[in-house]
């Protein structure tokens, strides 16, 4: 996709976050307190990134992760921006930046995805068939 085209799609806070790989403010994104269930797929390609199963609270006002839905979707990176080593994380197919990792998260993994909203894009688990991603409707089953 050339960059004029995502100018165009994508608002200038995704443009951003993605493409010049920025952060959005924290507590003040479309996602950090969404509770409903469902995937987050990259806001550029779709790819499928992580799901509200493995979403928690944090208290950082980012969405937080576990874990990614699809671990071959993500690409980790070593990032010294900020005068320390982090790990940024980027969408594979699009190669957008999407936030960090840290050690700090819930068991059973010990990891913390801090993902900025401006990057994805959330699917209910109802749309999930209609998004051609019916394939993660089990992970939101109710039936034993």
């Amino acid at each position: 996709m050339d960059n004029d085209d995502l100018k165009t799609r994508l608002n200038e806070t995704q443009y951003y976050v993605t493409q010049k790989n920025g952060t959005e403010r924290p507590f003040k994104n479309a996602y950090w307190d969404n509770k409903q269930a469902g995937i987050y797929v990259d806001v550029v390609s779709g790819e499928p990134l992580f799901s509200s199963v493995d979403k928690f609270n944090s208290g950082t006002g980012w969405p937080s992760f576990s874990r990614p839905l699809q671990t071959d979707n993500v690409i980790e990176k070593s990032d010294r921006t900020l005068f320390i080593t982090r790990t940024e994380v980027r969408s594979k197919h699009a190669d957008s930046h999407l936030g960090h990792l840290f050690d700090d998260g819930p068991t059973p993994t010990g990891l913390r995805y801090c993902i900025n909203s401006a990057s994805l894009r959330f699917i209910n688990a109802e749309d999930l068939e209609k998004e051609g991603l019916g394939q993660f409707t089990p992970l939101f089953s109710t039936e034993p």
